[in-house]
């Protein structure tokens, strides 16, 4: 499988380039140059198949061109819970759980789906150091940060908007140590994202390391969270939900929800989607218009979506042929304030005991607004909420447990390096790293 780049001004990249460079020559993101359908078959007999099972039938079609089969259903195994539950909140409307990896977070498997998978390239080539530059708003870092612990031949730095994630999240990526540099920029999420783009770009730095991304602008990182929506289709089908299925994914930089989108390119039958934004409404105004226009970044209590200008949007828009028609009409959207997202956490929680996180308010709010007779709806909850402790306990006045994998990172001794806004001072620090 070949990949071509969402500017059309660069030369096509096999999985391994895609994989290793992460952002194509002319900055634009890679596409697989054709999507693998899944077959009649494995749709008639996936409520019967374990979620491990269904990812690694899909990672065959996205990845068994280029990944010998054996390997590639070790790293699916390794890398995945051996299932992923979709629960009730109140009919017709169910919550799509994705927080049983090591952080809690949805990203949880892409981060080690994408760690195993560039560690398989790098041992079946020459001997390299591989350095990852993520930018986070808040649960990309923890994800790739403990996704990538500990493995031989990576180094990731983190790069996160200072005092603009929740202090559970950043002990996630700033007490490891070991192969993890966390770096604390003075500004807002979108400024760290720059400074990555621009590393990527940078001849000199290129020269003296080995640069490649673990955001959602890596295609190993950003396809493997299909395997979550074939999952919920699966489940949903097993209680007999899934003629009429609506999913709604809560979406900050737009890597997720593009990761639904091909999967219903791959055949999963789901009828439409809502994009759920806090404040954050460039796609919003988009489906509105048809002009996408980025802003800068604000900050909400739904931190993990405070994006300004989403990277996936161009493969979203390459994947629809540039048509806002088409685009609008799978998709729709929503957008809320941090005072209806309050109201719905509430609310819901009063209602029905589920104790959503803010971001997964947002999808539960929308399907709330936009499902139609006859429809079933299933929204992602992205993160546990005691991710997010402060916030929900007081919203719904009730104590939110912290489970012993969150509470043993608030143990651990904050390390991190302060960094401004500014790429040459970013540029000077990654020159006197070691290689």
């Amino acid at each position: 499988m070949k990949y071509y780049s969402t500017n059309h001004q660069a030369p096509l990249a096999s999985l391994q380039k895609a994989v290793v460079k992460g952002l194509a020559e002319d900055r634009g993101l890679y596409m697989p140059e054709r999507i693998n359908r899944m077959p009649k078959e494995f749709f008639d007999n996936i409520q019967d198949m374990h979620f491990r099972d269904i990812a690694y039938n899909v990672a065959s079609a996205f990845f068994g061109e280029d990944v010998d089969l054996d390997a590639l259903q070790e790293l699916v195994f390794d890398t995945l819970p051996f299932d992923c539950p979709v629960v009730k909140v109140k009919h017709p409307i169910y919550s799509l759980e994705l927080f049983h990896g090591p952080t809690l977070a949805f990203k949880d498997v892409g981060a080690r789906f994408m760690a195993r998978l560039l560690q398989y390239f790098i041992n079946s080539g020459e001997k390299t150091t591989v350095n990852v530059l993520v930018a986070t708003s808040g649960d990309t870092g923890s994800a790739v940060a403990n996704g990538f612990l500990g493995v031989e031949g990576i180094h990731v730095y983190v790069l996160y908007p200072k005092g603009k994630v929740s202090a559970i999240q950043e002990s996630q990526f700033t007490t490891l140590g070991n192969n993890i540099t966390a770096i604390e920029v003075d500004g807002v999420f979108d400024d760290c994202q720059a400074l990555v783009k621009s590393a990527f770009m940078d001849h000199e730095l290129n020269n003296h390391m080995n640069l490649t991304s673990a955001n959602s602008i890596n295609v190993a990182r950003f396809l493997p969270q299909a395997f979550y929506y074939f999952n919920a289709y699966a489940r949903m089908k097993q209680k007999e939900l899934a003629d009429e299925l609506v999913v709604c994914v809560p979406s900050g930089n737009f890597g997720n929800i593009c990761a639904a989108l091909f999967a219903r390119e791959m055949g999963l039958p789901v009828k439409r989607f809502i994009a759920a934004n806090n404040a954050n409404d460039v796609f919003f105004q988009y489906l509105k218009t048809g002009k996408y226009e980025p802003k800068p970044s604000k900050q909400t209590i739904a931190n993990a979506m405070d994006v300004g200008d989403p990277s996936n949007f161009a493969r979203i828009y390459d994947l629809y042929g540039e048509s806002h028609e088409r685009i609008s009409s799978l998709i729709s959207g929503a957008t809320y304030s941090d005072e209806q997202i309050r109201q719905t956490m509430k609310q819901c929680f009063e209602e029905t005991g589920y104790v959503l996180d803010p971001h997964g308010a947002c999808g539960y709010r929308a399907l709330q607004e936009q499902l139609l007779p006859g429809e079933t709806g299933v929204f992602c909850e992205t993160a546990h909420p005691a991710k997010f402790k402060e916030t929900v306990e007081a919203v719904i006045g009730t104590e939110v447990a912290i489970p012993a994998r969150l509470a043993a990172f608030m143990q651990g001794e904050k390390k991190s390096i302060p960094m401004s806004k500014h790429f040459d001072d970013f540029k000077a620090f990654l020159l006197a790293q070691q290689q």
